[in-house]
């Protein structure tokens, strides 16, 4: 069947009508999508809780790293200068150095405890990122562009945590069974704990939390007044890192 140059044209306006307005009805319903997903992440706060005396029952587990380090392909190297770390133990007097009598001395001696980057609210890395490779979400995690990250390291001189990590070398023939669902970072960049937030995504905890056999990691919403993590922080007292410094971290250790 043939059709004339005034029914061709007829066809092809509401054949373009059709896909604009496909193409409208999609945009629309992205747009949907990012505002809900804004508005979820702005009536969260992620935190997390630590209880060192659950975690002191093992004092020689390591469990919580090993699966932080499986999910996120954080590189292992021989030499202490190269070492890439999200999350690691400390002693307790060295990870408070103001706050030794706050637990009893000789387990304040022989203890550690988990640390990790504290996702703060007021964090100095983000303010002196000069590419913005690192920013603060509206849930509160602070995340890492690795693709965009120069390798200046000025995120690392402002965190009070030793939380960031430089990629000296090659991380990638440093990983023994990479994980194919998160990115391998390159020599060059910076890399951190980022709360798991595709786990997150996913309505998983953290790898460090669901790894966890004691419970000693508890992971949750500071803005629920449910949350388990508002429960514990009401019931027992809690010392944050270095809080006289202004960056509002948001993990707490019970004590």
């Amino acid at each position: 069947m043939s059709l004339d140059r005034r029914a061709f044209l007829g066809v092809a306006g509401l054949s373009a009508l059709a896909v604009a307005g496909t193409r409208s009805l999609d945009a629309l319903t992205r747009r949907g999508r990012a505002e809900g997903a804004s508005e979820a992440r702005a009536a969260t706060r992620w935190a997390m809780v630590v209880d060192p005396g659950k975690c002191r029952k093992d004092d020689g587990c390591t469990g919580c790293i090993a699966a932080c380090d499986r999910a996120h392909n954080v590189p292992h190297f021989s030499e202490r200068a190269h070492e890439v770390k999200w999350i690691w133990r400390e002693p307790f007097d060295r990870a408070f150095p103001d706050h030794g009598g706050s637990l009893p001395e000789d387990a304040a001696r022989s203890q550690s405890v988990p640390v990790l980057c504290n996702h703060c609210d007021n964090p100095p890395c983000v303010r002196v990122c000069p590419v913005q490779a690192t920013w603060k979400r509206a849930d509160g995690i602070v995340m890492m562009d690795y693709h965009r990250c120069i390798g200046c390291r000025y995120c690392m001189a402002a965190c009070p945590y030793g939380a960031r990590s430089f990629n000296w070398l090659d991380p990638r023939p440093r990983i023994k069974e990479p994980n194919p669902e998160f990115p391998t970072r390159t020599k060059g960049v910076v890399e951190k704990c980022n709360f798991c937030e595709e786990r997150l995504a996913l309505g998983r905890p953290p790898a460090c939390v669901e790894a966890c056999t004691e419970g000693a990691l508890v992971f949750g919403n500071l803005k629920d007044p449910r949350s388990e993590v508002r429960r514990l922080l009401r019931s027992r007292h809690a010392l944050r890192r270095k809080p006289e410094l202004g960056t509002g971290p948001n993990v707490y250790y019970l004590v």
